[in-house]
């Protein structure tokens, strides 16, 4: 069972400078999530560079994190594939490798339409137990899960259980609710919309900032969640440049830059992404060097 509620990392995948899996890091980093009071871990994301992970890796990864976090910590393993067969199939995986959940994209490099989608996601939660979260962004994968097509889903598929919002269009947080109530748990999936859609009632946040600053966004979900709104206010305006770099086409590189300028981290990618250099690397150095120079006193919470 998962509670599809609070911070949910998105977490990077750690490599070496020759693009092997970076285990130990990668658990310095999953640990300091954990002390800083994360509700759950997503796996094999956008920030996970899911695209060119191998399967033995997902494995890796899947299993090191169920053994490093307490018994019945949601570990979620994001889905992307091309084909209902292969997704089916990654699903049955992430149930053996320990994961507690899902994360499922419509299908890749293929456009779906109303029915293709339902069909595809319903067959899919027709093959597993794992409780999952559909994951809603039509800027960047092309295909919209509409609210008729979640009425469609949630009828037979009792293990869809959540969304993350991506839309990003905060008013879709007030017409899920509207139409689904609590049946459907909305977890914002857009860095620097996620204080205004906490305030709009989604019940958690999938962040990707959190791989660098995961005390400042907990703190900040936290403090939404007590009504203490100005001193979250106040976190979040400062947190703003930082979220922006999660809302472009490199923000695999500007997060793991992040993550290494706190010591969590290290700027290696995969390749075709290369790691940032000359001009480019110093602005996005800039932005995150005068955050840290100016970085607010968290409160007690």
């Amino acid at each position: 069972m998962v509670h599809w509620q609070g911070v949910f990392p998105a977490l990077t995948t750690k490599f070496d400078a020759n693009e092997k899996l970076a285990i130990d890091l990668y658990t310095h980093n999953l640990h300091t999530q954990l002390s800083a009071g994360v509700d759950g871990i997503i796996l094999g994301g956008t920030l996970g560079e899911s695209s060119t992970l191998e399967e033995f890796e997902k494995e890796i990864l899947v299993t090191h994190t169920v053994a490093n976090v307490p018994d019945h910590f949601p570990v979620i393993l994001n889905i992307a594939e091309g084909s209902t067969r292969e997704a089916i199939r990654q699903a049955r995986l992430a149930k053996a490798w320990g994961a507690k959940g899902l994360m499922m994209l419509p299908p890749m490099r293929y456009m779906t339409d109303h029915r293709e989608t339902v069909n595809y996601f319903k067959t899919v939660a027709d093959a597993t137990d794992l409780p999952i979260m559909v994951y809603n962004n039509p800027i960047d994968y092309k295909t919209e899960v509409t609210l008729d097509m979640f009425e469609e889903l949630i009828v037979s598929c009792s293990n869809i259980q959540a969304i993350k919002e991506s839309t990003r269009d905060v008013s879709n947080v007030t017409r899920l609710k509207n139409r689904f109530g609590d049946r459907l748990r909305i977890l914002c999936g857009v860095d620097t919309l996620a204080m205004e859609e906490l305030l709009m009632g989604a019940d958690g946040w999938v962040a990707g900032l959190v791989c660098a600053f995961p005390n400042e966004t907990v703190t900040i979900f936290k403090l939404v969640k007590q009504n203490r709104i100005n001193e979250a206010l106040f976190i979040y305006r400062w947190f703003l440049p930082l979220l922006e770099l999660d809302i472009h086409p490199k923000l695999v590189q500007y997060i793991k830059l992040a993550e290494t300028m706190e010591g969590i981290g290290s700027e290696f990618v995969r390749s075709p992404r290369l790691t940032l250099v000359g001009s480019e690397r110093e602005v996005i150095k800039k932005i995150i060097d005068d955050a840290i120079d100016c970085r607010p006193l968290l409160p007690k919470i």
